[in-house]
């Protein structure tokens, strides 16, 4: 679990730092580009540990397929409250690909 919790919170650093200034167009390029950095790097804090931690005890495809799923929860949820968009059917239709994808990779 402690991968999970790290991936997750590498996410929310990741989103913000991809999608974040959308919310501060008025910002020279330049700063947000700077802020952006800053923030990847915080990501990566928690990004790399979590994928250390867990080679050990899942492959690279099953982290893959776990960063995926988490990457889609935390965007969703970074669109709806952060971006005020939208959650659309199509969203959740690639969400239940996703779980379908999680059950492949998982299965032996």
């Amino acid at each position: 679990m402690l991968t999970v919790l790290l991936l997750a919170i590498s996410n929310v650093f990741m989103t913000f730092a991809w999608y974040g200034h959308l919310n501060y167009k008025s910002v020279a390029l330049w700063k947000v580009i700077l802020a952006s950095w800053f923030i990847a790097f915080l990501e990566y804090c928690f990004q790399v540990p979590a994928n250390r931690i867990g080679s050990q005890q899942f492959t690279t495809a099953q982290l893959k397929i776990i960063q995926e799923v988490i990457t889609l929860v935390v965007f969703s949820g970074f669109s709806i409250l952060y971006l005020k968009e939208s959650f659309r059917w199509n969203y959740g239709a690639a969400f239940l690909c996703l779980v379908g994808a999680v059950y492949f990779v998982f299965r032996k």
